[in-house]
């Protein structure tokens, strides 16, 4: 038998873990052209050594697929020219971060932050613009959520962007008003929805909102892509775009900032027309290479559990209101087989249990009207899914894109917004990955940076732990996951998810060599010590892209 050519790469000394059933560890492997040509046995690693590879010695490191994200936005990034808001658990400590950044800033035009966590107000109650002006004076002041959902504006902002008592649904947002004044309180929700559109953010950039300029919004991306590359992302998707947003990328690839591998979904707001999806067929068409891709589509049909906007089965704890859903189910289900019969894949935004039938009942009426074809609709978030819904997704072929760091207690679990709002009653429908699993559906997990940390690491241990990230009591420990379910989820799960199981998702002869190195072994480590664990070595299609002095 004739001896291999010698690769361009090999990779020796390591424990790989493959996520290939077929072959599930080895010890070396080769790469060609920035595909994986061979595993194998270490001894066997010269075989494909010659004058001019690149040997790597991994030193016993454990090493993984690269993470593939399925829920990571990318372009809204963290602003390093906002407050940040982040961790901030009371009002005082929101006036303080406030303070500080003005007192940085004397001449700013506006006061921009991110990050409020809405457990910063008592009784579970939602801002309002005079907590905020005695913080900011006439400044007008742009504060989004953690989650971007909502955003809380001062009374000089509510004047620059024009809310009135008169104003109804606006491209930015829905102003909630006072229920004796009729005054806009300041607090705005679905900005989400309407805020990240095309029109809305349009919208805003018009109105002067620095936030939502190109180069502002082109430093975020930037700055989420390094992050990526560091986390050991090697592809990511980015769940909600305009076609105008794709230029950002395009501009990232050509200035060699584009390093891991991008899939963009196309916003698919209410009012969407055929022409739009016309456009966004052709967008697929243009954008369809190994670095990015473009075509899935983004809905929502509720939205989230916090300010009890996401649609619940049965009533929020404390009152009769139950959420709302942002189509009529017929309307939805027709929609959606509609998009179906047109080849579209949807990731469809779904927290509330209620929200989650909606969208899984649409998906059997699409099958029911075109037919059953390997469509991969993703639910995404699956916050509060009722029992009786688990099966459904293996049945039907959803996807289950989760972020495991949501259901932290410190985020969700007693105490906190979401567990509040939704009640002890229904905790045992709180992100149930396990049920989920053992039924059969494909799990799909990822981030959802800038709402939770980038770091994959974090959603590994959240995954099967279920504590708070400095340890403590676990929340609902049954719908934990065990570590190689978790990072299957990550890694193959998330490739599946996206229609890329072929080329990314495991290390596998044929595939590309997109990998990481670790520095600890996750697969055998106490889980406590998995949010510390760092990637030594990140390679993507065979090109290191990160390597740490270690």
């Amino acid at each position: 038998m004739p001896l291999p050519s010698p690769a361009h790469l090999v990779l020796r000394n390591a424990r790989i873990h493959t996520v290939d059933p077929a072959l599930p560890s080895a010890e070396a492997l080769a790469v060609r052209d920035g595909r994986i040509v061979w595993l194998g046995s270490d001894a066997e690693a010269g075989l494909w050594t010659g004058s001019g590879t690149e040997v790597i010695d991994a030193g016993g490191r454990r090493v993984l697929p690269g993470f593939v994200d399925a829920h990571n936005h990318v372009r809204l990034g963290s602003d390093e020219e906002c407050v940040q808001l982040a961790g901030a658990r009371s009002l005082a400590e929101v006036a303080a971060r406030i303070g500080a950044w003005r007192e940085q800033h004397p001449g700013a035009g506006w006061i921009e932050a991110e990050g409020f966590d809405y457990s910063v107000l008592p009784d579970g109650r939602m801002p309002r613009a005079k907590d905020l002006d005695r913080l900011t004076g006439g400044t007008p002041a742009f504060v989004l959520s953690y989650d971007v959902h909502t955003m809380w504006l001062n009374s000089a902002a509510l004047a620059r962007l024009g809310v009135t008592r008169d104003s109804g649904a606006l491209p930015f947002g829905v102003p909630e008003k006072d229920p004796e004044s009729g005054e806009p309180t300041g607090f705005v929700r679905d900005f989400a929805v309407r805020g990240l559109s095309r029109e809305g953010h349009r919208a805003l950039r018009d109105l002067g909102v620095p936030w939502a300029s190109p180069e502002r919004q082109y430093g975020r991306l930037l700055r989420s892509l390094e992050d990526a590359v560091r986390y050991g992302i090697t592809t990511v998707v980015e769940p909600q775009n305009s076609l105008d947003d794709l230029e950002l990328f395009v501009r990232a690839r050509k200035e060699g900032h584009l390093r891991s591998r991008l899939v963009a979904a196309l916003f698919h707001p209410r009012g969407t027309t055929e022409a739009d999806l016309d456009e966004f067929a052709e967008a697929a068409r243009r954008f369809d290479d190994e670095w990015m891709r473009v075509g899935p589509l983004k809905l929502y049909i509720d939205d989230v559990v916090e300010p009890r906007t996401a649609a619940l089965l049965e009533p929020y704890t404390g009152c009769r209101h139950r959420g709302d859903t942002f189509y009529p189910p017929e309307e939805f289900a027709g929609l959606l087989s509609r998009l179906d019969a047109r080849g579209f894949q949807c990731f469809v935004h779904a927290t509330g249990d209620r929200g989650i039938r909606t969208v899984l009942d649409a998906v059997a009426r699409a099958r029911g009207t075109n037919g059953p074809r390997d469509a991969r609709h993703q639910v995404v978030h699956v916050e509060c899914c009722d029992p009786a819904d688990v099966p459904r997704f293996a049945e039907l072929g959803v996807v289950a894109c989760m972020q495991p760091r949501h259901c932290a207690p410190e985020i969700a679990g007693p105490g906190q917004d979401w567990a509040r709002n939704v009640g002890p009653a229904r905790w045992h429908k709180a992100w149930p990955m396990r049920s989920l699993h053992r039924a059969g559906a494909t799990l799909a997990f990822s981030s959802d940076w800038n709402v939770a940390e980038m770091d994959p690491m974090v959603g590994l241990y959240t995954a099967v732990t279920r504590r708070p990230l400095n340890g403590g009591e676990a929340w609902i420990p049954e719908e934990t996951v065990d570590i190689e379910t978790a990072v299957h989820a990550y890694t193959m799960g998330s490739a599946y998810a996206n229609f890329l199981e072929n080329e990314r998702g495991s290390l596998t002869v044929g595939k590309f060599a997109d990998l990481v190195a670790l520095s600890r072994d996750v697969l055998t480590a106490d889980p406590a010590a998995i949010p510390g664990t760092v990637c030594d070595l990140v390679m993507v299609g065979g090109e290191v892209v990160h390597r740490t002095s270690a």
